[in-house]
């Protein structure tokens, strides 16, 4: 058995997203003021950078005028400026405009493609000698005998399925550090593990999700409208699921349209990608999109749990930072400034104590002092008010907003795990969702051709079952085998062998949304990291 080759950094960072790169960069930043030297590294596991970021996306710059003041002089991608809100209530067939939510004014923020914005503050992370290495997955923390964190080990490359050395055969490295910034981003795989081992959800409420499900479009020029943006709840959601959508208008023609919808639903035969779907051929909609043409998809999972499912965010060795940890303003629809401040504030904390060779307090301390944490505290009973309803979560967080201002003497706990509130298949009716068209509407395997996904076909399973049985023997039985509906992806797919049903995975499809190993209802999908450079490839997203 061969020995993994061994760098060594001072700083390595898990995860190429906003609040990985910002860390690296305000690291380097540091040093040059300080004339003091640091080496710092960033792996990524997509083939590129951003190519595994979708979102929205709006853009709230003040974690980035805090970063890089002089942005606009640098051929930043944010040039579309937010010019007007509008927020709609649906019904099957009508709309009505609601007072858009103060925490949903956009103004001065700006409409992006959050994959070209990461590449972009890759340039910038690399201009101050920050090394990225793309297409490099982390699969193993690294622990010493006191079981603090060393560093990661990347995986192995040219493993065969069953887990045999294939001839193309090459062992990961391990990079070690003083102190590793995780940010893998929501449901990251070495965080769960990292939560688990150090007990950091000890003290905090149970993380809850949301799925968003994204295209973007090109509309005709008479349908373009730069810097509009439109947000609708209602139809086609009942009112005890929570979720919406979210309409960009960029530049070039450009909208982003998206459906998010939180994991805790109750329905075991609601399909969120249908809903979504479904939404587009609504009339306010479908008439933006009609003559239009769908250019590119994604998925990914993300934080809804709010400060109070915010884990302990440090442990010897390491930190938390972005949506690793849940940094995410539900309300504002936005977390990308939030994450940037998250890994200013993470560079900072390790650079005044890395010689500490210790876990780093400073950096929980600092958060909970910033403007972060007083704007995630200000909006924290909004989302777990919905598990009341969709009418009464309103009227609550119309007086939570206006008349206590974020600061009710209370604080809402959130009703448990998402994976648990999925009902009995016995209490609920199927939907019958109607057939898309292929205009405005399309199935997920085309869509899915769209994400530019693709894995090495013979390398091991990404989705590993705990066990065998239980797809068929519990999820069918209790749940009608749930997990073909919630993946946006086609990954699960039930089909018969020798007259009975079995669970097919189609690994290949895998967006690395994270849902499955979210909402499955017996939590026996477990996601791993697959090896580098595979997954979606998003442009533009």
């Amino acid at each position: 058995m061969t020995n993994r080759e061994i760098m060594e950094y001072d700083v390595v960072v898990v995860g190429a997203g906003p609040s990985g790169l910002s860390a690296a960069i305000k690291l380097k930043q540091l040093t040059k003021e300080s004339n003091k030297e640091l080496s710092v590294c960033v792996i990524e596991k997509g083939s590129e950078v951003g190519a595994h970021i979708v979102s929205g996306a709006v853009i709230e710059t003040k974690a980035l005028d805090e970063l890089i003041p002089d942005w606009k002089t640098k051929n930043s991608p944010l040039k579309t400026e937010a010019k007007n809100d509008k927020f709609l209530y649906l019904t099957e067939t009508k709309s009505y405009q609601l007072p858009t939510p103060p925490q949903m004014h956009n103004k001065g923020n700006y409409i992006i493609s959050l994959s070209d914005f990461t590449k972009w503050l890759a340039q910038q992370a690399e201009e101050l000698e920050v090394e990225i290495y793309p297409g490099f997955a982390a699969s193993e923390v690294l622990f010493d005998e006191n079981n603090k964190v060393l560093g990661v080990a990347t995986c192995d490359m040219g493993r065969l399925k069953d887990g045999s050395e294939g001839p193309n055969f090459e062992k990961g490295i391990e990079l070690r550090a003083k102190q590793t910034i995780f940010s893998e981003g929501c449901r990251g795989h070495l965080g769960k593990i990292l939560m688990e081992k150090f007990n950091l959800n000890s003290d905090n409420s149970p993380q809850t999700y949301g799925i968003g499900i994204k295209e973007l479009w090109e509309v005709t020029p008479e349908n373009s409208k730069p810097g509009s943006i439109m947000h609708t709840t209602g139809w086609p959601l009942d009112n005890d699921t929570y979720g919406g959508s979210f309409l960009y208008h960029l530049d070039n023609n450009k909208v982003s349209i998206g459906f998010v919808i939180g994991l805790d639903y109750k329905n075991p035969y609601l399909s969120p990608y249908l809903e979504f779907q479904r939404f587009k051929h609504h009339p306010a909609i479908k008439k933006l999109l009609e003559g239009g043409r769908r250019i590119n998809y994604g998925a990914r999972a993300l934080n809804e749990g709010g400060v109070q499912s915010l884990p302990k965010l440090t442990f010897p060795g390491g930190i938390l930072s972005g949506c690793e940890a849940g940094f995410l303003n539900v309300p504002k629809i936005k977390g990308t400034h939030l994450a940037m401040k998250s890994g200013i504030i993470a560079a900072e904390s390790i650079f005044e104590n890395i010689d500490k060779n210790d876990e780093i307090l400073e950096y929980e301390s600092s958060i909970k002092k910033s403007w972060l944490w007083k704007e995630l505290y200000k909006v924290r009973n909004i989302r777990p008010s919905f598990k009341w309803g969709f009418w009464k979560a309103i009227f609550y967080s119309a007086i939570d907003t206006y008349i206590f201002r974020g600061n009710a003497p209370w604080t809402i706990d959130h009703h448990g795990t998402d994976h648990e509130s999925l009902g009995n298949k016995h209490d609920y009716k199927e939907i019958n969702y109607p057939k898309p068209d292929n205009v405005i509407s399309f199935d997920r395997l085309t869509n899915v051709s769209f994400s530019g996904t693709n894995h090495e076909e013979n390398q091991p399973c990404h989705l590993q079952l705990k066990d065998e049985k239980v797809p068929i023997n519990t999820n069918f039985e209790l749940y009608d085998n749930p997990e073909t509906r919630y993946c946006p992806a086609g990954v699960y797919e039930i089909v018969l062998n020798d007259n009975k049903p079995k669970l097919q995975i189609n690994a290949q499809n895998c967006v690395h949304c994270k849902t499955c190993d979210i909402k499955d209802p017996t939590q026996n999908i477990n996601w791993v990291t697959p090896q580098g450079g595979g997954g979606p490839n998003y442009q533009g997203m």
